[in-house]
């Protein structure tokens, strides 16, 4: 008996395969794919000059979102995360659970759409049919599909390939920036003073609206049962991944508005820094953009379909997905990793780029929101901080209050459009638990 527990305790170990190396690529994969290569033009054209500090305020509110996840993720140690945490924390409330399940796993969807979407527009930059939207699309499907295969074949392999993608990217990141910054063509106090004078509800309303770059940071509960010491792998590689990305984002945005016109920034959007590195570092420098935008972007995307279709088959095996999302192979949910990466696509096929990253960023603060309410019902048994917990909730349902005005001001139309994909996934987790509920 002792030879089989000691067999079966060396077979859990060896199963556990993810240490802070791989949790905090797994993190990173998702953030800063998301981040300065899909925010930086949109952000430049409202603030300018202000971008790398709205960045910063960005990363403070990503934190404040962490803290409660953090505290959750070490208590429940559920793999179905910000899903599972609702539901054990409101045990009695099922349509609440299954209506956050499908929020988190959309959002989830909006963000693999996303970064595919900007994967494509820089993978093309350079060609004649750069600007041949089905072509874009047409990419971003096929890198979708390639780190669905990857997801597909192994937990060890996509961790090895994660690490090596994330590192990479974060060396080719800080070159671009050193770069951009030594060759600044016009100093930060000059432009600030050629800039208009910034109102603060400008400020804070591109922060709510970039949060999105930081989002990812949650994938990384949603290895718990891929990692070995939870306790203290989900807090450190949390918080070495929002620091990292802030850092990143800062430094990053700084050297491009130095030495980038801002009229290249807002007028290629959706792959500013190559088209301004082109501009001011010739072929090569574009070259090296490119390749780390790719790199940011793939890293992105198989983070995101590791963690996101994990949390998508503990929803369905609780009955609020159709069953078959919940099967696996070797404890890989293989369908649940077909079904989300088919989704982005239809999402890619039916969005811009605009309105994935503002759904994006309002779906993650909404839910960002529960998680810190969730927290707060069970501060006791989290040891979590009263003062920490409502200061989250007053900072995250500011930066939502903030999304929604900006859209109704500005872009009515858009606040429809997500106005009806959320009742879409209202009647889709209303009908599911009225189902497991007979």
């Amino acid at each position: 008996m002792m030879g089989i527990k000691k067999e079966h305790s060396i077979h859990r170990k060896r199963d556990r395969n993810l240490g802070i190396p791989e949790l905090v690529a797994i993190a990173l994969g998702g953030m800063i794919g998301g981040g300065i290569f899909t925010v930086l033009g949109i952000s430049v054209s409202m603030i300018g000059v202000y971008t790398p500090l709205a960045l910063m305020i960005g990363g403070v509110l990503a934190y404040l979102a962490a803290y409660s996840y953090i505290r959750l993720g070490v208590y429940y140690r559920d793999e179905g995360a910000t899903y599972s945490f609702y539901k054990r924390t409101f045990p009695q409330s099922p349509f609440a659970a299954s209506l956050i399940g499908w929020w988190v796993i959309f959002g989830y969807i909006s963000t693999l759409a996303l970064y595919a979407y900007t994967f494509a527009s820089y993978a093309i930059s350079g060609f004649a049919f750069g600007e041949d939207e089905m072509v874009r699309k047409g990419v971003a499907g096929g890198i979708i599909l390639l780190f669905t295969l990857v997801n597909l074949w192994s937990v060890k392999g996509m961790g090895k390939i994660e690490d090596l993608m994330v590192y990479i990217k974060l060396v080719i990141l800080t070159i671009i920036a050193f770069v951009l910054i030594n060759r600044a063509e016009t100093p930060l106090p000059v432009l600030i003073q050629a800039n208009a004078p910034l109102g603060l509800l400008s400020l804070l309303i591109v922060s709510s609206l970039t949060f999105v770059a930081f989002e990812g940071f949650q994938l990384v509960i949603n290895a718990v049962n891929e990692m070995e010491k939870p306790e203290v792998n989900i807090p450190r590689a949390i918080t070495i991944a929002v620091v990292l990305a802030a850092v990143i984002y800062v430094v990053l945005a700084y050297g491009a508005i130095v030495a980038i016109p801002f009229d290249d920034i807002i007028a290629n959007q959706e792959y500013a820094l190559a088209a301004g590195a082109d501009n001011l570092l010739g072929h090569w420098g574009r070259e090296l953009v490119i390749a780390g935008a790719m790199l940011a972007t793939s890293s992105a995307i198989s983070g995101t379909v590791f963690g996101a279709s994990r949390q998508m088959a503990v929803i369905a095996q609780d009955g609020y997905f159709p069953a078959f999302l919940s099967r696996r192979r070797e404890r890989i949910p293989a369908n649940a990793i077909v079904a989300m990466s088919v989704l982005a696509f239809v999402l890619i096929l039916s969005g811009n780029l605009r309105v994935i990253l503002e759904f994006g960023s309002v779906t993650f603060l909404l839910v960002s929101l529960l998680m810190a309410y969730a927290n707060l019902t069970v501060r006791t048994q989290t040891g979590s901080s009263l003062p920490m917990i409502l200061f989250s909730m007053v900072g995250l349902s500011g930066g939502l209050g903030l999304i929604l005005y900006y859209e109704y001001t500005t872009q009515i139309e858009q606040l429809y459009f997500i106005g009806t994909i959320y009742a879409v996934l209202t009647v889709g987790a209303m009908v599911f638990s009225w189902r497991r509920g007979r």
